[in-house]
């Protein structure tokens, strides 16, 4: 059970390796020591695989240029805080758009959130521009900061899909220090590729080492109560 759910996270990371701001994740496994049945000669103790939750890696993914004025990425430990219908997320994922009100939104359609609130642009005031502290204009106009959130325990964030993370432990939400915000480019996948096939190929072969083992005992135990079975 253990090996099949790490095989289904490593999956998941092989297939969000092009994913803007994916995080990649591990499965953290403990040894669980529990008393053997009485048997002569046998293991004392033996241990279990405990499966103890997954491990999400927060560094960096590669800065990608793309051109887009909307595109942007955060260098530093920032998110961007989002509105959505089941509450505020945060996200690195930055590849924004404007929705038919001239709001900034996420692919999703929620609105990225402002010093003041929703991001709102005139399209008749000229280009977009956001500097690297995160300050929003268009033309020679102000328009408003990006509300960039930090946290003090990345391990209080929880997925909630889409690229947004819910803070599960309420923890207090900071202003972002020493961020900066890069126009024009969203932030890649952590994911090695590379490193999660070799990865899949060896959590593979343990899961079809365990299934022998487990039929060799189960074609021991038939034989023997075929054995047992038979009367002289």
């Amino acid at each position: 059970m253990t090996l099949k759910r790490e095989m289904d996270i490593v999956a998941n990371n092989i297939a969000n390796q092009d994913t803007a701001g994916f995080k990649i994740e591990h499965l953290i496994v403990q040894d669980y020591p529990k008393a053997p049945a009485a048997t002569e000669g046998g293991p004392k103790p033996i241990k279990f695989a405990h499966d103890l939750g997954i491990a999400r890696d927060f560094k960096a993914g590669p800065m990608q240029r793309t051109g887009n004025p909307l595109d942007m990425a955060i260098e530093g430990d920032a998110f961007f805080t989002i509105n959505t219908p089941d509450g505020v997320r945060y996200t690195r994922d930055g590849r924004f758009t404007l929705d038919n009100t001239g709001r900034l939104v996420t692919q999703g359609g929620d609105p990225v959130v402002g010093e003041g609130g929703d991001i709102v642009f005139n399209v008749t005031q000229g280009p977009i521009a956001v500097s690297r502290d995160g300050v929003i204009s268009q033309g020679n106009l102000r328009i408003t900061r990006l509300n960039l959130a930090q946290f003090g325990t990345l391990s209080g964030l929880e997925k909630t899909g889409d690229g947004y993370f819910r803070n599960a432990s309420n923890q207090p939400v900071l202003a972002a220090q020493n961020a900066s915000v890069h126009q024009g480019s969203i932030e890649g996948s952590n994911v090695n590729p590379i490193l999660e096939i070799t990865e899949m190929i060896e959590v593979s072969r343990a899961y079809e080492r365990m299934s022998k083992l487990v039929d060799q005992n189960a074609e021991l135990s038939r034989g023997a109560v075929q054995r047992l079975g038979k009367t002289n």
